[in-house]
């Protein structure tokens, strides 16, 4: 899949599920839920134990059914390592200039961490698709609209407080796309095995993009 083919199917859908477990083992199956749900960037952090090995098994059992990434990678290592396993995409919580760099290498989307202006255009100079603002929780909406003002030219994705709740501010706010962690993938539901939980809230966050998006373009459809 090519890298602009996998930001589009990203940003049209709007939502990228952070995954995280105590054991790679029960993410297949947490990806399929949300894959059934609507739901298809689907982000496997590299705290999860063997991540590369989640990575590869997730890449071949749903193949272009979504687009498989990877997080919390922190350098360059990380990474390849990463993009070898079948990562389309590579996010980070922080600002590495390194990682920007082997991502274009291998001609994979790569979406650095950054929360001041200055972080957030270094990143984008640098060669970043997305940026992802984080920890959003803290920052919230307003902010994220502040940066937008200066900064227009610049996807921004929030991650860290994204909930049903506050994922119509984001979008209005500007948001390219939303990354959602334990408000999506929920904890509880993952330790019960409660896999139709994580279908709904997939299918609720999808239609509420696809809501908000529709009430932003007045109706007229959507233009990612």
């Amino acid at each position: 899949m090519t890298k602009d083919r996998v930001l589009q199917r990203i940003v049209d859908c709007g939502i990228v599920a952070v995954m995280r477990a105590s054991s790679g083992e029960v993410l297949a199956e947490v990806a399929s839920a949300l894959a059934e749900g609507g739901v298809i960037g689907l982000e496997v952090t590299f705290t999860v134990p063997a991540a590369h090995r989640v990575l590869e098994d997730l890449a071949n059992r749903l193949g272009d059914r979504v687009v498989v990434g990877a997080g919390t990678v922190l350098d360059p290592e990380t990474a390849r390592v990463a993009i070898l396993s079948g990562a389309e995409f590579v996010v980070s919580p922080t600002l590495n200039c390194g990682v920007i760099e082997l991502c274009h290498r291998y001609d994979k989307a790569v979406m650095p961490g950054a929360l001041t202006p200055t972080e957030v255009l270094t990143a984008w100079q640098a060669g970043a698709d997305i940026v992802k603002i984080f920890p959003s929780g803290i920052t919230g909406p307003g902010y994220l609209k502040a940066l937008r003002g200066p900064l227009p030219q610049v996807r921004l994705m929030p991650t860290g407080g994204v909930s049903l709740m506050t994922a119509t501010d984001f979008l209005k706010a500007g948001a390219c796309a939303l990354g959602v962690g334990g408000a999506l993938v929920e904890s509880k539901a993952i330790r019960e095995r409660d896999f139709a939980r994580i279908t709904t809230l997939a299918r609720q966050y999808v239609d509420l993009v696809r809501r908000t998006r529709l009430e932003m373009d007045g109706g007229q459809g959507v233009s990612a």
